[in-house]
Formats: structure tokens, sequence, C-alpha cells
């Protein structure tokens, strides 16, 4: 709360810039970069490919979006009825959204959902929730960029929560884990 947006954000593309920058150095494949991460992350990566396209930044191959937050407005289904649903519910990611935003309007860079244009994204793989306030619009975002003509691939986790997959002895938890490293890695390759 400390440092509202765009910090966070400016902090994550200057990482994607710096990585690409001295891919060389790094020992990686510039080609072969992907951004990812989990619900506010997530949020962060799908914001950084905007960035990243709007900007004719870095090449980004990939991007893994795994239970992300991506709209402030919370207006789906999913935002308004699951308000006291296991570690991660609608107050929850009200104040989330307040402390991110700070006193500034949401733009689709701090709220990827409010972004009218969706094409020339890189790939996404998107996972969901069953039981999660962000579910609806981690699926409404896959749709956009598939008609938009990005290539998503869309994971629904049945009797899942917000962040369930920490639960390791969860045999579910244990196939989204591996889900996760087996999409990357499919991503990545070649």
């Amino acid at each position: 709360p400390e440092h509202p947006f765009p910090a966070a954000l400016d902090d994550a593309y200057a990482v994607l810039a710096w990585t690409a920058g001295n891919a060389d150095a790094l020992g990686i494949d510039p080609a072969r970069i992907a951004v990812g991460g989990h619900s506010a992350g997530a949020n962060l990566a799908a914001a950084v490919a905007l960035r990243a396209r709007d900007h004719h930044g870095p090449a980004i191959r990939f991007q893994l979006l795994n239970q992300p937050g991506l709209d402030d407005r919370q207006d789906s289904w999913s935002a308004r009825n699951f308000t006291d649903t296991p570690w991660f519910y609608r107050d929850k990611a009200t104040a989330g959204w307040r402390h991110y935003l700070g006193p500034g309007p949401a733009t689709p860079y701090a709220a990827p959902a409010r972004a009218a244009d969706l094409s020339g994204l890189p790939p996404a793989y998107i996972s969901t929730a069953e039981f999660d306030p962000n579910r609806d619009e981690g699926l409404d975002y896959g749709l956009r960029l598939l008609r938009a003509g990005v290539p998503v691939e869309i994971h629904q986790w049945p009797g899942t929560f917000h962040g369930s997959q920490a639960i390791l002895s969860a045999e579910v938890s244990q196939r989204q884990n591996a889900e996760l490293g087996a999409v990357l890695r499919r991503a990545l390759a070649g």
C-alpha cells in the first residue's frame, strides 16, 4: 500500500526490460521470455504484456495467468457472489484493489480487463478456480483474448478456491502445480 500503482508494474516491466537486455550475459534466449504469476502477480504479468505491446518493448513469448485478478470493478457473477469463500473473498479483493490503485483511477495497465484491444498479445494460459471471486474475470479475459486472435488455453479447476493449490497434500493441487510447469515448458520449448 505504500507504493500504489504504477510502482509494481514499473518494477515488473523494468525486470522484463533488464532481462531481455542482458539475455546474452544471462545465457537465455531473448525470444523465449515468458511472464506469469498468480492472483495479483498474474495481473502484473498481463499488464506487462499490454505495456510491452503498446510501447514496442521486449518480445514476450507467453503469458501464464494463474487465478488472475484483472478487473477492479468486481461486477462479475463470481465477484458478487463469492463473499465468504476460503482464504480469498470479495472484501479481500476490494481491499487489495483499494491498496493497489491508491487515489488514482484504474487504467488498463492497472486492471487489464479494462483494455479495449487485446490483439497482438502473446499466447496465454489462464487457470481459474471454481470458488474464486476472480474466476469469471479470468474466464472473460481468456474469451476476449480468443476473440482478439490470441491463442489461449483456459483451464477451470472444479472444486478449488483461490490459492487452494498451496495445499500441497491435495491431489488436485499437485495436478494444478504440475500442469503449470508443463504448460510453461511447452510454451518455451524450442
